[in-house]
């Protein structure tokens, strides 16, 4: 019993020690001359210690402010995809108001219960090896390797009704993974518009993914052609409006070929049988 009431003040007096054994060395550093080689490497390290400690504070401390960053920037995509994001619009109002998230197992098309819509993150777990899975090569034209099992998707709905379906996208560019939305109409075949808004192409040719210009020429795009088939593509030299097939086909990105080819791979992965097709289709039979 002795012992364990002695052990406190026994680790008082060892501390106590470090601290006289600290402030004799900290005199004996200052005692030295600047040119010292010893009081050189005394303050650095002591400089370095004092700059990590820092450093972590203010981690753990901004990782709060960082994460609903984060958040509130993927809402801003999503509500822009969508059409409803203007310069006075309260994004956490809008998103609540407007948007229904889902996750939906891509293998079979159904929506997955026992998961926390809100928390999951669907690129955290695109690489996470519990979570995702690889892509056989040959159906990877999307230069992507891995995939989340499950997925995150949004319904943009009205007094109840279905108004679009946004759908997360990605794949590889000619510098970049792409990641963007693809929003469809309630018929799940009508393209509403694109956002790839992050991406690391080339300013001024790749990098005009972003461009609202070019943007717009996706709306009223068709997916699917009539046999079922995933006809959307990027064309290069313009799309010819006089073709029947005109409705497929959006303008490439002039002087980025590879990253039109990018943007065209994933369009026709994550539309395809390996991607969004099994869902949509549930959306268009079933509702």
């Amino acid at each position: 019993m002795a012992n364990v009431e002695n052990t406190p003040s026994k680790s008082n007096e060892q501390l106590n020690q470090y601290v006289e054994q600290f402030k004799l060395y900290r005199d004996k550093v200052l005692a030295l001359s600047n040119d010292s080689l010893e009081k050189t490497i005394a303050v650095a390290l002591a400089l370095c210690l004092v700059c990590a400690v820092l450093v972590s504070l203010a981690t753990v401390a901004l990782r709060p402010l960082q994460s609903h960053n984060k958040a509130l920037d993927m809402k801003k995509n999503i509500l822009d995809v969508a059409g409803l994001l203007n310069e006075n619009t309260d994004i956490d109002s809008a998103f609540k108001e407007n948007i229904e998230s889902k996750i939906v197992d891509l293998k079979t098309g159904d929506y997955v219960d026992g998961i926390n819509v809100d928390e999951y993150d669907q690129r955290k777990a695109a690489k996470d090896p519990l979570q995702n899975e690889a892509i056989p090569v040959d159906k990877d034209i999307a230069s992507i390797r891995t995939k989340a099992k499950y997925t995150k998707i949004y319904f943009v709905k009205k007094a109840g009704q279905l108004q679009s379906i946004i759908l997360p996208i990605n794949g590889y560019g000619l510098w970049s993974t792409m990641y963007g939305f693809l929003a469809l109409e309630a018929d799940a075949q009508t393209v509403q518009s694109i956002n790839l808004y992050d991406q690391a192409e080339t300013p001024g040719l790749g990098g005009e993914v972003v461009n609202p210009n070019w943007r717009a020429l996706w709306k009223n795009k068709k997916v699917y052609s009539d046999k079922g088939d995933v006809a959307l593509t990027l064309v290069k030299g313009g799309v010819d409006e006089s073709r029947a097939d005109a409705v497929y086909k959006v303008d490439g990105l002039a002087g980025a070929t590879l990253t039109s080819r990018g943007v065209s791979n994933l369009i026709q992965y994550w539309m395809g049988p390996e991607g969004f097709a099994t869902f949509l289709t549930k959306i268009r039979t079933q509702g």
